[in-house]
């Protein structure tokens, strides 16, 4: 059920041409900053991660990011009769997908990484 529930997502964002963040979100320097500088990346989950310590203002940044994401999530996904999650998670494969060189994701086994040139090393639940 739930593999049918992710491909039926999977196969939504591909044929909707979806963008995972809002686009406000790409559009705030503070978090094309923190991109650039490591300081965040993207989880097979959906949802923005921070990578290493958090200070007051970052964490709100990514709070404040991925309450938007999920808005989005909640409302494609009941559109498209699937779970939050599964719609989540299929998004958040995208996502690490679209990451380029320098930019942080993190691994199914919870480390964060660096893009290379080489393809990301992805959740085995991802479609």
């Amino acid at each position: 059920m739930m593999r049918t529930a992710m491909i039926a997502a999977s196969t939504v964002l591909v044929a909707l041409g979806l963008v995972v963040a809002p686009a406000l979100a790409q559009r705030d320097p503070a978090y094309a900053a923190a991109r650039a500088e490591g300081k965040v990346g993207e989880q097979a989950d959906g949802y923005l991660g921070i990578v290493g310590p958090a200070d007051p203002v970052l964490q709100r940044l990514v709070d404040d990011i991925n309450i938007k994401r999920r808005a989005v999530y909640a409302e494609k996904a009941k559109e498209n009769n699937v779970t939050l999650e599964a719609y989540a998670l299929t998004a958040g494969c995208q996502a690490v997908l679209r990451t380029v060189p320098g930019e942080k994701y993190r691994a199914p086994d919870g480390t964060w990484h660096t893009r290379t040139s080489a393809p990301p090393i992805r959740d085995p639940r991802c479609p």
